[in-house]
């Protein structure tokens, strides 16, 4: 770039210009594309959490209710024993349901939010505002 760019005539600007817009779109589309891969990573952490707490409620209801119902019942009445059991795995389920959606929030919102931002940037700074 010249140091003299007031010198330089409105049609060299434009045309200057026009070959460095193509290039400023395309790296602004870099950036968008990065972005979401990265908000695509979290979402498929935080979904696949959601999915392993799921699964570790099934099992645990399975294993857990008959394993803490019998010992218990050697305590308790059997319907304690099993109301008990019932309200730990419902707690282990909803804790693991917490760390997923974190993950879920963490890949919201789905926009690439930088890449707009410098878009806005740019057009602001061809518009000469900047």
């Amino acid at each position: 770039m010249s140091t003299q760019q007031s010198d330089e005539p409105i049609g060299a600007v434009v045309h200057r210009l026009s070959e460095q817009i193509p290039e400023l779109v395309r790296s602004e589309m870099r950036l968008a594309q990065a972005e979401m891969v990265e908000k695509g990573k979290h979402a498929g952490t935080g979904i696949g959490m959601f999915g392993g707490a799921g699964l570790l409620a099934l099992y645990g209801l399975a294993g857990l209710f008959a394993t803490a119902i019998i010992a218990l019942d050697l305590v308790l009445p059997l319907w304690l024993s099993a109301l008990i059991v019932t309200v730990v795995l419902f707690i282990a389920a909803g804790i693991a349901a917490l760390l997923g959606k974190k993950h879920v929030n963490q890949a919201t919102p789905a926009a690439p939010e930088r890449a707009i931002a410098g878009v806005k940037e740019d057009v602001e700074a061809v518009k000469g505002k900047h």
